[in-house]
C-alpha cells in the first residue's frame, strides 16, 4: 500500500534550499522507494517529547514524519546537527 505523501509547509521553504542537489536525489528515493511503501519497516520511532512521530535516516539528514491511516505527514528533512532542536518547534505551533 503506498501512503500519500503530505509536507509541513517549511520543508519546501526552509529545508529544501539548504539541502545540495546530490543530498536531495538520495532523500527523494528514500521517501519515494521506501517511506512511501513501508514507514514502519524503514523508519525508527521517536522517544520522550517526540513520541508517536517516526524518524528516517537519509545519510547525515533525518526526515521527520508521522504515519496516519492512509497517509503520512513529513514534518521536516533536516541535517542531523538541528534536527530534534528545530522539530520541536514545528510540532509545538
Amino acid at each position: 500500500m503506498a501512503y500519500k505523501l503530505k509536507y509541513h509547509p517549511d520543508v519546501k521553504r526552509s529545508d529544501l534550499p539548504k539541502i545540495d542537489a546530490r543530498n536531495k536525489g538520495r532523500i527523494k528515493r528514500a521517501i519515494e522507494d521506501r517511506l512511501a511503501m513501508q514507514p514502519e519497516t524503514y523508519g525508527k520511532p521517536l522517544r520522550r517529547t517526540l513520541k508517536g512521530y517516526w524518524k528516517l535516516r537519509v545519510g547525515d539528514y533525518r526526515v521527520v514524519f508521522k504515519v496516519s491511516s492512509d497517509s503520512i505527514f513529513i514534518f521536516g528533512i533536516i541535517h542531523r546537527k538541528e534536527v530534534y532542536r528545530l522539530i520541536k518547534k514545528r510540532i509545538e505551533v
